[in-house]
């Protein structure tokens, strides 16, 4: 197994990590409500889904 000769420096590591980060979801309107919804899923206030409806919602 690969045994490193030196200790790798802040600014190396630094450098490997720079797109270990968490990704921001792309939020789309919902054309039915307006509600924010993630792309390609249901939305969540009113169960629509490219202008179909998937999910019943009961208003309460």
């Amino acid at each position: 197994m690969a045994h490193p000769k030196r200790k790798s420096s802040h600014q190396r590591t630094a450098k490997r990590r720079t797109h270990d980060f968490a990704a921001v979801p792309t939020l789309s309107t919902c054309s039915n409500c307006g509600a924010t919804t993630m792309y390609h899923r249901v939305c969540p206030q009113c169960g629509y889904y490219r202008g179909r409806q998937i999910i019943v919602k009961d208003d309460k």
